[in-house]
């Protein structure tokens, strides 16, 4: 829905704020795992090959996908506020639940609570149609890449996880988190309001799933999300592992740092994209994020130093292209999504983008040449694919009569 011509900026503000920091920390509590995965591989703990590791690091994601769906189609009916809530809330015991399968070191639990840990981040698609409420039709780049920009909380998992756990200890770490996640409930629950706006939906689920699917701007969106944050979510979820067995860092902290470092700059990207999206058009600035990303990782292969700084280089443009595609894709949804159907497609869109997460952290588990220290194949493939959605943005989707210019999109 369109937000009315006079709306409370307070309220906008305020509103825009506890989204953001309700889906920063269901991120940091969905990127638990992936920051102590050197960790939980070790011989005094799990000891996990690199195929079990890449699998316990990618079963949230796939929750935290799919969930996205369902979560999309709720929230026209329940509001934000009440998805909030519930999502911090339910999130909360897996949390602590995984500290105790981490603590009796059963990989098995693990994997089973790791997919239900999952449901933290289905908190996007309850975001993307909130906000898209508060804020009128030419802001809501602004609006969602900063929301967008609460995808931070993977930073502050993989920066802190491994300090708590060294400060605080294995086990009260997670504590502390699924403590947070209590109280930001509470204060969505005392602070969070729905846009005046908003009018429960109350068709059923399943129609406006399947009429979502039949918009060609699902799919476009869809498989360039799927490039985008997908990217975005493998790498913040596998660098740390990626560190260790390019650049042989094995120190937690260190990783978490960088990892952190390059999901920071994804953060500052994605609201950037928003904003150059309402300027100039999704489609140039989803092209550009592509086309970036694709260089990027030819760089990549090649194994820049680490002591230079070149490889830090590289992952930081290679954060700022995939942030800023983010924001751009999810202004092309909020532009060209019909109204009464941006939460359906927000569920499907924020779906794919997670599935594209999901399974490069297994593709590149499963191709690293040990031997050579490289994930040749798998950044290879990483080459094609933003190439290929790189080609399919400026060429692949038609352009309505109201683009000239890349000024405006609509699908």
């Amino acid at each position: 829905m369109t937000a009315p011509a006079q709306v409370d900026k307070s309220a906008q503000t305020l509103n825009l704020v506890l989204a953001t920091a309700a889906f920063a920390i269901t991120f940091w509590a969905w990127n638990l795992i992936a920051p102590l995965g050197v960790f939980y591989a070790g011989p005094d703990e799990l000891n996990l090959d690199s195929t079990q590791k890449s699998i316990l690091i990618a079963v949230p994601i796939l929750v935290g996908s799919l969930g996205r769906i369902v979560v999309g189609v709720m929230t026209p009916r329940y509001g934000g506020r009440v998805m909030f809530t519930a999502l911090l809330l339910i999130s909360a015991p897996f949390v602590i639940l995984v500290a105790v399968a981490g603590s009796i070191k059963s990989y098995p639990m693990m994997i089973v609570i790791g997919f239900f840990l999952g449901i933290a981040g289905t908190s996007f698609a309850a975001g993307i149609p909130f906000v898209n409420n508060w804020y009128e039709a030419p802001r809501r780049g602004f609006a969602t890449g900063v929301f967008g920009a609460g995808m931070g909380g993977t930073a502050l998992s993989a920066f802190f996880t491994p300090r708590f756990r060294e400060w605080f200890g294995y086990f009260p770490t997670h504590i502390i988190i699924a403590v947070a996640l209590v109280v930001m409930a509470a204060i969505c629950w005392m602070f969070m309001r729905d846009a005046p706006s908003w009018v429960p939906n109350t068709e059923p689920g399943l129609p406006k799933l399947a009429s979502a699917l039949k918009l060609p701007i699902t799919w476009q969106m869809s498989f360039l999300y799927a490039a985008a944050f997908g990217g975005f979510v493998a790498f913040s979820t596998y660098l740390p592992t990626y560190l260790n067995d390019v650049y042989d860092i094995t120190d937690l902290k260190s990783a978490g740092a960088r990892t952190a470092g390059f999901a920071i700059a994804a953060v500052v990207a994605r609201p950037i994209g928003g904003m150059l999206s309402d300027k100039f058009g999704p489609r140039l600035i989803t092209a550009i994020s592509c086309g970036g990303a694709a260089l990027l990782a030819v760089w990549m292969i090649a194994k820049p130093d680490l002591d230079s700084g070149l490889a830090a280089v590289d992952f930081i443009l290679m954060a700022v292209m995939m942030g800023m595609g983010a924001g751009s894709v999810f202004a092309w949804v909020a532009l060209a999504s019909p109204p009464a159907r941006v939460g359906a497609v927000t569920g499907l869109v924020g779906a794919a983008g997670g599935l594209g997460g999901f399974f490069p952290p297994l593709v590149m588990g499963a191709t690293y040449n040990a031997e050579a220290h490289s994930y040749t194949v798998g950044l290879a493939l990483l080459v094609a694919f933003a190439a290929v959605a790189c080609v399919f943005t400026v060429f692949g989707i038609p352009r309505s009569e109201d683009e000239p210019d890349n000024k405006k999109v609509a699908a």
